[in-house]
Formats: structure tokens, C-alpha cells, sequence
């Protein structure tokens, strides 16, 4: 699994399976496996979000340093793939040695993923 490549809406999506799939608030296509939550305590620009080791059905938009909670980081907003939607941000480099873990990971913003089928 992981991100689709960067590019325009519609097209092909991955169908998720399971008991427990996230999808886009806004147009219901599949984003993340419940399974592949790491940590529900993280902050996002719109309250409360979690951090993943995979997603699928975004588009990753341009790369920029940004100072956040835990220190600097380069990351680069995530995009829903069918309606062009801000979901979050994927970490790219993590410059302090503690947050490193966090580096090729994804953030969801909970007010932008609904559960599906719970």
C-alpha cells in the first residue's frame, strides 16, 4: 500500500477491505486501514488527528519546511485523490533525532475522515 501518485481526481481507487476503513468526509472514497493507526494523540490544523503508516486513494502535494508542535519538519499536504480535498500531510523529514519515527508516515485530520461501515 501507500500513496498514489501525485495527479488529478477520479480514475482508479483502491477499494479497502475490512471491518474498520477511514474514507474522505467529503466524497466517501477509502483513505486508511484502522489497522494502520500508530497514534490517535496528535493535533492537526483543525483539532484532534492520527498518525498512519499507510494510505491509499491521495495525491501529495509540494514538499515545505514547517515548524509544528515537536520542532521542524518538511512535509507536504495529502490530498483525496477523487475530490481533491486536504485529508492532511505526510511527514517527509523530521529534522530533531526524537521524531525521526515519524518520517514517511501520514497525518488524518478527524474532522476530514468518517468511519465506514463501523
Amino acid at each position: 500500500m501507500g500513496e498514489a501518485a501525485a495527479g488529478g481526481g477520479g480514475g482508479f481507487s483502491v477499494e479497502l477491505t475490512g471491518p474498520r476503513i477511514y474514507s474522505c468526509s467529503n466524497c466517501r472514497s477509502h483513505i486508511a486501514d484502522h489497522d494502520d493507526i500508530i497514534s490517535k494523540a496528535f493535533q492537526g490544523r483543525n483539532g484532534r488527528a492520527y498518525l498512519f503508516s499507510h494510505v491509499v486513494n491521495t495525491s501529495v502535494g509540494q514538499k515545505e519546511d514547517r515548524h509544528l508542535m515537536t520542532g521542524l519538519h518538511t512535509v507536504a499536504d495529502i490530498f483525496c485523490q477523487q475530490c481533491q480535498e486536504i485529508l492532511g500531510w505526510k511527514y517527509e523529514r523530521a529534522y530533531e533525532e526524537s521524531q525521526k519515527y515519524k518520517e514517511g508516515k501520514f497525518i488524518l485530520e478527524k474532522a476530514k475522515v468518517m468511519k465506514e461501515d463501523w
